[in-house]
């Protein structure tokens, strides 16, 4: 991985801590999530112009992916109801590196050497660890924020597999980036509407400034990811992707008031461990 690539996606996991951050903004989780990717939509109308229709052999994983997206937004603000960003964040992102590792040389046919994997697992258990001591005590540890949780990690790791896939066979990856992104705003915009009835468009456009920004950085950080993945191993990019939670950990203790406890600590020192482990393996 060449040090552009790398830095690249440790700029997309800033701004991928920055649109989750922003769900914490008073709606309803779900209308959150639904107004952040409306705003990804907005952003990405004029792209598809910009960028052209990415080839035919794409279109199948593009598809797909925007139904995986359904099922992470869902869980994803399920998780948030009930628990708090800097212990649902780094479980969600901490357990799919290790699961796309796993399951690369199957569905992708790339193996990763043994530094490489000493790396990875040193990324994801400082990003596991976040987790245990997040803005509740252990015993507060909610089991319907850890399951949701779980499950929103197991559709991250689904759609980074077939967006890797698909992005490499688009010819252009932006292309294959901006059409996911708007047909997903749609999509997502659809169910919610269907869950929570048609209120709720009042409701997430009070919000609509937030909204477009945090879609833009949606947009930003994910078809830079998508981009990297054409360019190194899918594995490695999806865990250093996941430094974003050291970024969220920060958004968590600045700007929500979660505390700062030694775990915290141990955990980012774990996490850039893993980093210079992968960056120089």
């Amino acid at each position: 991985m060449t040090p552009f690539v790398f830095a690249a996606v440790l700029f997309a996991a800033v701004c991928h801590a920055g649109w989750n951050a922003v769900i914490k903004i008073g709606l309803e989780p779900l209308a959150a999530t639904t107004l952040i990717s409306a705003g990804s939509a907005a952003v990405a109308a004029p792209l598809l112009f910009v960028f052209g229709v990415p080839d035919a052999a794409s279109w199948p994983w593009a598809v797909a992916s925007v139904v995986i997206h359904l099922f992470y937004f869902v869980g994803l603000s399920e998780a948030y109801r009930t628990g708090d960003l800097g212990q649902v964040y780094p479980l969600a992102r901490g357990a799919a590196p290790l699961m796309t590792a796993a399951l690369s040389p199957l569905f992708v046919g790339e193996w990763l050497g043994l530094i490489a994997w000493a790396g990875v697992t040193l990324l994801t258990t400082g990003v596991v660890l976040l987790s245990f001591r997040g803005g509740r005590q252990v015993a507060g540890f909610d089991r319907r924020a850890v399951g949701f949780a779980l499950f929103t990690a197991v559709t991250i790791c689904a759609y980074t597999l077939v967006d890797g896939i698909g992005a490499r066979l688009a010819g252009v990856p932006n292309a294959y980036s901006s059409w996911m992104f708007f047909l997903n705003g749609f999509a997502l915009i659809a169910l919610t509407v269907w869950w929570l009835g048609r209120g709720v468009i009042a409701d997430m456009a009070r919000f609509w400034k937030r909204g477009l920004a945090a879609g833009a950085m949606q947009l930003l950080s994910y078809s830079i990811v998508l981009w990297a993945m054409t360019q190194a191993p899918i594995a490695l990019v999806a865990a250093l992707r996941e430094t974003s939670v050291l970024f969220g950990a920060a958004i968590a203790v600045v700007f929500l008031r979660e505390p700062l406890r030694p775990a915290r600590i141990v955990a980012a020192v774990l996490i850039v461990a893993g980093l210079v482990v992968i960056r120089y393996h």
